[in-house]
Protein backbone atom coordinates (compact mmCIF):
# COMPACT_ATOMS: atom_id res chain seq x y z
CA UNK A 1 0.00 0.00 0.00
CA UNK A 2 3.18 2.34 0.61
CA UNK A 3 3.90 1.70 -2.48
CA UNK A 4 0.56 2.97 -4.12
CA UNK A 5 0.55 6.01 -1.76
CA UNK A 6 4.11 7.05 -3.18
CA UNK A 7 2.63 5.82 -7.11
CA UNK A 8 -0.29 8.10 -6.43
CA UNK A 9 1.52 10.80 -4.58
CA UNK A 10 4.07 11.72 -7.20
CA UNK A 11 1.07 12.08 -9.72
CA UNK A 12 -0.83 14.18 -7.25
CA UNK A 13 1.70 16.77 -6.82
CA UNK A 14 1.17 17.50 -10.73
CA UNK A 15 -2.07 19.75 -9.48
CA UNK A 16 0.40 22.00 -7.31
CA UNK A 17 3.36 23.57 -9.99
CA UNK A 18 5.94 25.27 -8.79
CA UNK A 19 6.44 28.98 -9.45
CA UNK A 20 8.48 28.03 -12.39
CA UNK A 21 5.46 26.81 -14.16
CA UNK A 22 2.59 29.18 -12.30
CA UNK A 23 4.90 32.15 -14.32
CA UNK A 24 4.80 30.95 -17.85
CA UNK A 25 1.22 30.17 -17.46
CA UNK A 26 0.77 33.56 -15.69
CA UNK A 27 2.93 35.05 -18.60
CA UNK A 28 0.53 33.37 -21.48
CA UNK A 29 -2.69 34.26 -19.71
CA UNK A 30 -1.39 38.04 -19.26
CA UNK A 31 -0.63 38.10 -23.02
CA UNK A 32 -3.69 36.64 -24.21
CA UNK A 33 -6.02 39.23 -22.02
CA UNK A 34 -4.24 41.99 -23.22
CA UNK A 35 -4.59 40.91 -26.36
CA UNK A 36 -8.12 40.29 -25.53
CA UNK A 37 -8.47 43.99 -24.72
CA UNK A 38 -6.24 45.71 -26.69
CA UNK A 39 -8.15 44.44 -29.66
CA UNK A 40 -11.69 45.24 -28.74
CA UNK A 41 -12.97 48.09 -30.54
CA UNK A 42 -11.46 46.32 -33.93
CA UNK A 43 -13.32 43.86 -33.06
CA UNK A 44 -17.25 43.14 -33.94
CA UNK A 45 -19.95 43.55 -31.37
CA UNK A 46 -21.35 40.77 -33.01
CA UNK A 47 -20.02 37.77 -35.20
CA UNK A 48 -21.88 35.58 -37.09
CA UNK A 49 -20.69 32.20 -37.58
CA UNK A 50 -21.71 28.58 -39.34
CA UNK A 51 -19.05 26.50 -36.77
CA UNK A 52 -20.40 28.30 -34.05
CA UNK A 53 -16.93 27.47 -32.29
CA UNK A 54 -17.75 23.57 -33.05
CA UNK A 55 -14.49 23.36 -32.99
CA UNK A 56 -14.36 23.55 -28.98
CA UNK A 57 -15.58 19.47 -29.37
CA UNK A 58 -12.07 18.76 -29.88
CA UNK A 59 -10.79 19.81 -26.84
CA UNK A 60 -13.23 16.87 -24.99
CA UNK A 61 -11.40 15.60 -21.38
CA UNK A 62 -9.21 13.55 -21.46
CA UNK A 63 -6.05 11.73 -19.59
CA UNK A 64 -3.35 13.26 -21.32
CA UNK A 65 -2.34 17.27 -20.69
CA UNK A 66 -2.66 19.89 -22.96
CA UNK A 67 -0.23 22.86 -23.48
CA UNK A 68 -2.06 26.34 -22.22
CA UNK A 69 -0.69 27.96 -25.34
CA UNK A 70 -2.92 25.51 -27.71
CA UNK A 71 -5.94 25.88 -25.06
CA UNK A 72 -5.87 29.57 -24.99
CA UNK A 73 -5.21 29.62 -29.32
CA UNK A 74 -8.66 27.63 -29.03
CA UNK A 75 -10.27 29.84 -26.65
CA UNK A 76 -9.77 32.68 -29.17
CA UNK A 77 -10.98 31.24 -32.12
CA UNK A 78 -13.89 29.15 -31.00
CA UNK A 79 -15.51 31.05 -27.80
CA UNK A 80 -14.14 34.75 -28.71
CA UNK A 81 -14.40 35.43 -31.89
CA UNK A 82 -17.99 33.88 -32.30
CA UNK A 83 -21.69 35.45 -31.09
CA UNK A 84 -21.89 38.69 -28.79
CA UNK A 85 -18.43 40.17 -27.80
CA UNK A 86 -19.22 41.41 -24.29
CA UNK A 87 -16.69 43.94 -23.72
CA UNK A 88 -17.29 46.18 -26.97
CA UNK A 89 -18.37 49.32 -27.02
CA UNK A 90 -20.80 48.68 -29.73
CA UNK A 91 -22.86 45.63 -27.55
CA UNK A 92 -25.86 47.83 -27.26
CA UNK A 93 -28.65 44.88 -27.31
CA UNK A 94 -30.18 43.16 -24.37
CA UNK A 95 -29.21 44.75 -20.82
CA UNK A 96 -25.00 44.72 -21.14
CA UNK A 97 -22.82 43.20 -19.02
CA UNK A 98 -20.02 44.67 -17.88
CA UNK A 99 -16.04 43.51 -17.31
CA UNK A 100 -14.28 45.71 -15.53
CA UNK A 101 -10.73 44.87 -15.41
CA UNK A 102 -10.22 45.06 -11.76
CA UNK A 103 -12.61 42.56 -10.92
CA UNK A 104 -10.74 39.86 -12.67
CA UNK A 105 -7.73 40.37 -10.46
CA UNK A 106 -10.16 40.48 -7.49
CA UNK A 107 -11.50 37.17 -9.04
CA UNK A 108 -8.04 35.88 -9.32
CA UNK A 109 -7.46 37.03 -5.58
CA UNK A 110 -10.68 35.04 -4.50
CA UNK A 111 -9.83 31.93 -6.56
CA UNK A 112 -6.41 31.89 -5.60
CA UNK A 113 -6.84 32.00 -1.84
CA UNK A 114 -10.30 30.29 -2.41
CA UNK A 115 -11.75 31.79 0.87
CA UNK A 116 -15.29 29.67 1.64
CA UNK A 117 -17.01 32.98 2.05
CA UNK A 118 -20.09 31.33 3.33
CA UNK A 119 -19.92 31.51 7.24
CA UNK A 120 -18.12 34.11 9.35
CA UNK A 121 -16.44 31.06 11.27
CA UNK A 122 -14.83 30.17 8.15
CA UNK A 123 -13.39 33.52 6.84
CA UNK A 124 -14.27 36.33 9.31
CA UNK A 125 -13.05 39.07 7.13
CA UNK A 126 -14.11 37.65 4.04
CA UNK A 127 -17.44 38.02 5.26
CA UNK A 128 -16.97 41.38 6.90
CA UNK A 129 -15.98 42.58 3.60
CA UNK A 130 -19.61 41.45 1.87
CA UNK A 131 -21.66 42.48 4.53
CA UNK A 132 -19.69 46.28 4.47
CA UNK A 133 -20.47 46.09 0.40
CA UNK A 134 -24.26 44.87 1.24
CA UNK A 135 -24.24 47.50 4.48
CA UNK A 136 -23.23 50.35 1.64
CA UNK A 137 -26.03 48.86 -1.10
CA UNK A 138 -28.89 49.17 2.11
CA UNK A 139 -27.56 52.50 2.87
CA UNK A 140 -27.36 53.88 -1.16
CA UNK A 141 -30.90 52.65 -0.91
CA UNK A 142 -32.15 54.33 2.56
CA UNK A 143 -32.27 50.76 4.64
CA UNK A 144 -32.72 50.85 8.25
CA UNK A 145 -29.86 49.09 9.98
CA UNK A 146 -32.04 46.37 10.66
CA UNK A 147 -31.94 44.94 6.98
CA UNK A 148 -29.75 42.68 5.66
CA UNK A 149 -28.35 41.24 2.06
CA UNK A 150 -26.65 38.96 0.23
CA UNK A 151 -24.34 38.53 -2.83
CA UNK A 152 -26.29 36.56 -5.72
CA UNK A 153 -25.13 35.18 -9.12
CA UNK A 154 -27.87 37.58 -10.62
CA UNK A 155 -30.77 39.15 -10.48
CA UNK A 156 -32.86 35.72 -11.26
CA UNK A 157 -31.69 34.29 -7.86
CA UNK A 158 -32.08 37.56 -6.41
CA UNK A 159 -36.16 37.47 -7.49
CA UNK A 160 -36.33 33.78 -5.93
CA UNK A 161 -35.37 34.63 -2.90
CA UNK A 162 -37.58 37.87 -2.42
CA UNK A 163 -40.51 36.11 -3.34
CA UNK A 164 -39.89 32.82 -0.80
CA UNK A 165 -39.28 35.39 1.52
CA UNK A 166 -42.28 37.06 1.28
CA UNK A 167 -44.23 33.88 0.96
CA UNK A 168 -43.06 32.60 4.53
CA UNK A 169 -43.16 36.20 5.75
CA UNK A 170 -47.03 36.51 4.97
CA UNK A 171 -47.22 32.38 6.69
CA UNK A 172 -48.59 31.21 2.99
CA UNK A 173 -49.04 27.05 3.14
CA UNK A 174 -49.55 24.74 0.68
CA UNK A 175 -53.56 24.75 0.85
CA UNK A 176 -53.03 28.91 0.32
CA UNK A 177 -51.45 29.11 -2.89
CA UNK A 178 -54.45 28.62 -4.78
CA UNK A 179 -56.08 32.21 -2.76
CA UNK A 180 -53.12 34.05 -3.42
CA UNK A 181 -52.80 37.11 -5.53
CA UNK A 182 -49.53 38.02 -7.01
CA UNK A 183 -49.85 41.45 -8.92
CA UNK A 184 -47.26 42.19 -11.93
CA UNK A 185 -46.52 44.69 -14.52
CA UNK A 186 -47.23 43.84 -18.15
CA UNK A 187 -43.33 44.14 -19.00
CA UNK A 188 -42.34 42.21 -16.08
CA UNK A 189 -38.70 40.32 -15.90
CA UNK A 190 -39.35 36.82 -16.82
CA UNK A 191 -37.11 35.82 -14.13
CA UNK A 192 -39.58 36.78 -11.84
CA UNK A 193 -42.66 34.70 -13.21
CA UNK A 194 -39.74 31.91 -13.32
CA UNK A 195 -38.92 32.21 -9.52
CA UNK A 196 -42.73 31.91 -8.43
CA UNK A 197 -42.68 28.69 -10.72
CA UNK A 198 -39.60 27.47 -8.55
CA UNK A 199 -41.07 28.68 -5.34
CA UNK A 200 -44.09 26.57 -5.84
CA UNK A 201 -46.98 29.33 -6.41
CA UNK A 202 -47.50 28.60 -9.93
CA UNK A 203 -51.28 27.67 -8.41
CA UNK A 204 -51.31 31.27 -7.48
CA UNK A 205 -53.38 33.83 -8.90
CA UNK A 206 -51.29 35.73 -11.28
CA UNK A 207 -52.73 39.82 -12.11
CA UNK A 208 -50.94 41.88 -14.71
CA UNK A 209 -51.73 45.48 -14.22
CA UNK A 210 -52.47 47.59 -17.19
CA UNK A 211 -49.36 50.11 -17.82
CA UNK A 212 -50.04 53.89 -18.45
CA UNK A 213 -48.79 55.83 -21.65
CA UNK A 214 -45.07 55.88 -20.33
CA UNK A 215 -45.47 51.89 -19.91
CA UNK A 216 -45.52 52.16 -16.09
CA UNK A 217 -47.85 50.33 -13.96
CA UNK A 218 -50.80 51.69 -13.60
CA UNK A 219 -51.14 52.80 -9.58
CA UNK A 220 -55.01 53.30 -10.02
CA UNK A 221 -55.71 49.64 -12.01
CA UNK A 222 -53.49 48.00 -9.45
CA UNK A 223 -55.61 49.17 -6.26
CA UNK A 224 -58.47 48.72 -7.70
CA UNK A 225 -57.43 45.03 -8.83
CA UNK A 226 -56.15 44.26 -4.82
CA UNK A 227 -59.31 45.78 -3.63
CA UNK A 228 -61.90 43.13 -6.38
CA UNK A 229 -59.55 40.15 -5.34
CA UNK A 230 -60.36 40.74 -1.25
CA UNK A 231 -63.85 41.04 -2.25
CA UNK A 232 -63.58 37.74 -4.02
CA UNK A 233 -62.54 36.31 -0.70
CA UNK A 234 -58.76 36.07 -2.39
CA UNK A 235 -55.19 36.51 -0.63
CA UNK A 236 -53.18 39.53 -2.26
CA UNK A 237 -49.71 39.21 -0.76
CA UNK A 238 -47.14 40.63 -3.57
CA UNK A 239 -46.47 43.49 -5.69
CA UNK A 240 -43.70 43.49 -8.13
CA UNK A 241 -42.47 46.83 -9.44
CA UNK A 242 -39.71 47.47 -12.05
CA UNK A 243 -37.44 49.99 -11.56
CA UNK A 244 -35.88 49.78 -15.11
CA UNK A 245 -37.75 47.17 -17.24
CA UNK A 246 -35.36 45.23 -19.78
CA UNK A 247 -37.92 46.43 -22.64
CA UNK A 248 -37.92 49.70 -22.50
CA UNK A 249 -36.46 51.18 -19.42
CA UNK A 250 -39.32 52.29 -17.38
CA UNK A 251 -39.70 53.03 -13.79
CA UNK A 252 -42.64 52.32 -11.86
CA UNK A 253 -44.33 55.13 -9.64
CA UNK A 254 -42.19 53.85 -6.71
CA UNK A 255 -43.50 55.88 -3.44
CA UNK A 256 -47.40 55.70 -4.63
CA UNK A 257 -47.03 51.53 -5.26
CA UNK A 258 -45.02 51.26 -1.54
CA UNK A 259 -48.10 53.24 -0.39
CA UNK A 260 -50.98 50.53 -1.56
CA UNK A 261 -48.41 47.88 -0.26
CA UNK A 262 -48.32 49.20 3.15
CA UNK A 263 -52.12 50.28 3.37
CA UNK A 264 -53.22 46.60 1.97
CA UNK A 265 -50.93 44.80 3.85
CA UNK A 266 -48.67 42.94 0.75
CA UNK A 267 -44.90 42.51 0.54
CA UNK A 268 -43.85 44.97 -1.93
CA UNK A 269 -40.64 44.07 -4.07
CA UNK A 270 -38.50 46.17 -6.76
CA UNK A 271 -36.76 44.38 -9.60
CA UNK A 272 -34.22 47.20 -9.56
CA UNK A 273 -31.77 44.97 -10.83
CA UNK A 274 -31.19 46.68 -14.33
CA UNK A 275 -31.80 50.76 -12.73
CA UNK A 276 -30.96 50.63 -9.14
CA UNK A 277 -27.20 52.22 -9.12
CA UNK A 278 -28.37 54.99 -11.04
CA UNK A 279 -29.56 56.21 -7.60
CA UNK A 280 -25.86 57.17 -7.40
CA UNK A 281 -26.52 59.66 -10.05
CA UNK A 282 -27.87 62.88 -8.00
CA UNK A 283 -30.61 63.82 -11.07
CA UNK A 284 -32.51 60.32 -10.67
CA UNK A 285 -33.35 61.02 -7.05
CA UNK A 286 -37.22 61.67 -7.73
CA UNK A 287 -36.92 58.30 -9.51
CA UNK A 288 -36.05 57.00 -6.68
CA UNK A 289 -38.56 58.46 -4.14
CA UNK A 290 -39.67 55.26 -1.65
CA UNK A 291 -37.75 53.04 -2.39
CA UNK A 292 -36.70 52.53 0.93
CA UNK A 293 -40.24 51.46 1.59
CA UNK A 294 -40.04 48.29 -0.14
CA UNK A 295 -39.38 45.16 1.68
CA UNK A 296 -37.00 44.39 -0.59
CA UNK A 297 -34.48 44.95 -3.87
CA UNK A 298 -32.98 43.03 -6.57
CA UNK A 299 -29.69 44.79 -7.54
CA UNK A 300 -27.56 43.60 -10.49
CA UNK A 301 -23.83 44.98 -10.21
CA UNK A 302 -23.09 42.94 -13.34
CA UNK A 303 -25.07 45.61 -15.14
CA UNK A 304 -24.94 49.37 -13.71
CA UNK A 305 -21.67 48.97 -11.73
CA UNK A 306 -20.41 47.05 -14.91
CA UNK A 307 -19.05 43.79 -13.14
CA UNK A 308 -18.28 40.63 -14.89
CA UNK A 309 -21.68 38.54 -15.26
CA UNK A 310 -22.56 36.50 -12.35
CA UNK A 311 -22.91 39.49 -9.87
CA UNK A 312 -26.49 40.46 -8.55
CA UNK A 313 -27.66 41.16 -4.89
CA UNK A 314 -30.81 40.85 -2.81
CA UNK A 315 -31.76 43.49 0.11
CA UNK A 316 -34.56 42.74 2.17
CA UNK A 317 -35.58 45.63 4.46
CA UNK A 318 -36.06 43.06 7.44
CA UNK A 319 -33.36 40.91 8.25
CA UNK A 320 -35.13 38.47 10.03
CA UNK A 321 -37.05 37.46 7.39
CA UNK A 322 -34.72 36.57 5.27
CA UNK A 323 -32.99 34.57 8.18
CA UNK A 324 -36.25 32.89 9.17
CA UNK A 325 -36.52 31.24 5.21
CA UNK A 326 -32.73 30.61 5.42
CA UNK A 327 -31.07 29.86 8.55
CA UNK A 328 -30.49 26.07 8.76
CA UNK A 329 -27.43 24.31 11.08
CA UNK A 330 -26.66 21.15 10.09
CA UNK A 331 -24.75 18.48 12.73
CA UNK A 332 -21.06 18.93 11.09
CA UNK A 333 -21.78 22.08 10.89
CA UNK A 334 -22.14 23.02 14.43
CA UNK A 335 -18.92 24.57 14.82
CA UNK A 336 -19.66 27.19 13.24
CA UNK A 337 -22.63 28.22 14.88
CA UNK A 338 -21.04 30.65 17.54
CA UNK A 339 -22.61 33.15 18.53
CA UNK A 340 -21.06 36.70 16.84
CA UNK A 341 -21.76 40.27 15.61
CA UNK A 342 -21.58 39.36 11.85
CA UNK A 343 -24.67 37.74 9.77
CA UNK A 344 -23.26 34.61 7.83
CA UNK A 345 -23.98 34.86 4.19
CA UNK A 346 -25.07 31.13 4.31
CA UNK A 347 -27.49 32.04 7.27
CA UNK A 348 -29.73 34.35 4.56
CA UNK A 349 -29.10 32.63 1.44
CA UNK A 350 -29.65 29.28 -0.71
CA UNK A 351 -26.31 28.88 -1.06
CA UNK A 352 -24.04 27.10 1.81
CA UNK A 353 -20.97 27.07 -0.52
CA UNK A 354 -20.44 30.24 -2.47
CA UNK A 355 -17.58 31.98 -4.64
CA UNK A 356 -16.27 34.98 -2.72
CA UNK A 357 -17.49 37.42 -4.51
CA UNK A 358 -16.93 40.32 -3.00
CA UNK A 359 -13.46 40.81 -3.88
CA UNK A 360 -14.32 41.23 -7.45
CA UNK A 361 -16.98 43.94 -6.56
CA UNK A 362 -14.96 45.58 -3.74
CA UNK A 363 -11.40 45.96 -5.82
CA UNK A 364 -12.48 47.86 -8.64
CA UNK A 365 -14.72 50.52 -6.08
CA UNK A 366 -11.81 51.11 -4.34
CA UNK A 367 -9.38 51.30 -6.96
CA UNK A 368 -11.10 53.88 -8.97
CA UNK A 369 -13.64 55.00 -6.27
CA UNK A 370 -17.17 56.39 -6.44
CA UNK A 371 -16.82 59.24 -9.17
CA UNK A 372 -16.01 57.52 -12.28
CA UNK A 373 -18.89 55.08 -11.79
CA UNK A 374 -21.65 57.79 -11.17
CA UNK A 375 -19.88 59.69 -14.25
CA UNK A 376 -20.18 56.70 -16.47
CA UNK A 377 -23.69 55.80 -15.28
CA UNK A 378 -24.81 59.83 -16.18
CA UNK A 379 -23.10 59.97 -19.21
CA UNK A 380 -25.60 56.27 -20.31
CA UNK A 381 -28.33 59.03 -19.37
CA UNK A 382 -27.63 61.38 -21.63
CA UNK A 383 -26.51 59.14 -24.24
CA UNK A 384 -29.96 57.48 -24.62
CA UNK A 385 -31.43 60.48 -24.76
CA UNK A 386 -29.27 62.00 -27.37
CA UNK A 387 -29.97 58.89 -29.06
CA UNK A 388 -33.47 59.16 -28.94
CA UNK A 389 -33.22 63.32 -29.93
CA UNK A 390 -31.29 62.22 -33.35
CA UNK A 391 -33.41 59.37 -34.54
CA UNK A 392 -35.99 61.30 -34.72
CA UNK A 393 -34.64 63.99 -37.16
CA UNK A 394 -34.63 61.14 -39.74
CA UNK A 395 -36.78 60.88 -41.81
CA UNK A 396 -39.16 57.73 -41.34
CA UNK A 397 -38.16 56.48 -37.40
CA UNK A 398 -40.65 56.59 -34.93
CA UNK A 399 -39.74 56.24 -31.17
CA UNK A 400 -41.48 55.08 -28.26
CA UNK A 401 -41.62 57.20 -24.75
CA UNK A 402 -38.90 58.98 -23.64
CA UNK A 403 -36.21 57.25 -22.00
CA UNK A 404 -36.49 57.47 -18.20
CA UNK A 405 -32.60 55.24 -18.35
CA UNK A 406 -30.58 54.06 -20.83
CA UNK A 407 -32.57 52.33 -22.90
CA UNK A 408 -34.16 54.23 -26.34
CA UNK A 409 -36.68 52.28 -28.67
CA UNK A 410 -37.26 52.88 -32.50
CA UNK A 411 -38.63 51.52 -35.70
CA UNK A 412 -38.80 52.72 -38.71
CA UNK A 413 -42.04 53.00 -40.60
CA UNK A 414 -41.68 52.07 -44.41
CA UNK A 415 -43.99 53.18 -47.46
CA UNK A 416 -46.24 50.69 -49.12
CA UNK A 417 -44.59 47.94 -46.64
CA UNK A 418 -45.81 46.09 -42.67
CA UNK A 419 -44.03 48.00 -40.38
CA UNK A 420 -43.08 44.83 -38.42
CA UNK A 421 -41.91 42.93 -41.39
CA UNK A 422 -39.62 45.73 -42.52
CA UNK A 423 -37.99 46.76 -38.66
CA UNK A 424 -37.25 42.95 -38.96
CA UNK A 425 -35.15 42.84 -41.91
CA UNK A 426 -33.55 46.02 -40.23
CA UNK A 427 -31.98 44.43 -37.33
CA UNK A 428 -31.24 41.27 -39.09
CA UNK A 429 -28.95 43.08 -41.22
CA UNK A 430 -27.44 45.32 -37.97
CA UNK A 431 -26.91 42.04 -36.46
CA UNK A 432 -25.36 40.52 -40.03
CA UNK A 433 -22.83 43.99 -40.04
CA UNK A 434 -21.98 43.35 -36.63
CA UNK A 435 -20.58 46.64 -35.85
CA UNK A 436 -23.40 47.61 -33.29
CA UNK A 437 -25.48 45.17 -31.80
CA UNK A 438 -28.50 46.06 -30.68
CA UNK A 439 -32.21 43.48 -30.35
CA UNK A 440 -35.76 44.37 -30.65
CA UNK A 441 -39.17 43.31 -28.80
CA UNK A 442 -42.62 43.13 -29.07
CA UNK A 443 -44.86 45.77 -27.29
CA UNK A 444 -48.52 45.32 -27.72
CA UNK A 445 -47.95 43.58 -31.20
CA UNK A 446 -45.89 46.32 -32.32
CA UNK A 447 -42.19 45.56 -33.08
CA UNK A 448 -39.28 47.70 -31.70
CA UNK A 449 -35.67 47.56 -32.01
CA UNK A 450 -33.75 48.41 -28.51
CA UNK A 451 -30.85 50.17 -27.86
CA UNK A 452 -29.21 49.67 -24.38
CA UNK A 453 -26.45 52.24 -23.67
CA UNK A 454 -24.83 50.31 -20.46
CA UNK A 455 -21.36 48.94 -21.44
CA UNK A 456 -18.70 51.57 -19.19
CA UNK A 457 -17.09 51.85 -23.06
CA UNK A 458 -20.00 53.15 -25.24
CA UNK A 459 -19.24 56.92 -25.72
CA UNK A 460 -20.89 59.08 -28.06
CA UNK A 461 -18.64 57.96 -30.75
CA UNK A 462 -20.55 54.50 -30.75
CA UNK A 463 -23.89 56.40 -30.73
CA UNK A 464 -22.93 58.48 -33.85
CA UNK A 465 -21.66 55.56 -35.56
CA UNK A 466 -25.02 53.39 -34.78
CA UNK A 467 -26.93 56.49 -36.59
CA UNK A 468 -24.90 55.95 -39.63
CA UNK A 469 -25.03 52.61 -39.84
CA UNK A 470 -29.04 53.02 -39.49
CA UNK A 471 -28.66 55.41 -42.03
CA UNK A 472 -27.14 52.92 -44.45
CA UNK A 473 -29.18 50.22 -44.05
CA UNK A 474 -32.23 51.91 -44.13
CA UNK A 475 -30.78 53.14 -47.64
CA UNK A 476 -30.06 49.61 -48.72
CA UNK A 477 -33.92 48.50 -47.44
CA UNK A 478 -35.49 50.99 -49.09
CA UNK A 479 -33.21 51.39 -52.32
Amino acid sequence: MIDKINELEKLSKLLDPPQKQRDQWNSQVFEYANNFMNNLESRKAYCDSKENGDGIYNFNIDEEPTKLSTLLETTTQNIDQVGLNPGSSGHMGYIPGGGLYPSALGDYIAAVTNRYAGVFFAAPGAVRLENMLLRWMCNIMGYPKSSAGNLTSGGSIANLVAIVTAREAHNLKARDFEHSVIYLSEQVHHSVQKAIRIAGLSEAHLRYIPLDEKLRISVEELEKAIIEDKNKGLKPFFINASLGTTNTGAIDPIEPLAAIAKKHNLWFHVDAAYGGFFKLVSKMALAFKGIEMADSITLDPHKTLFLPFGTGAILVRNKQALFNVHHYLADYMQDTADANEETSPADISPELTKHFRGMRLWLPLKLFGLKPFRAALEEKLHLARYFHDEIQKIKGFDVGPDPQLSVAIFRYLPKGEEANHFNQKLINLMQEDGRIFLSSTTINGIFWIRVAVVVFRTHKEQIDLLLLILKEQIDKLTN
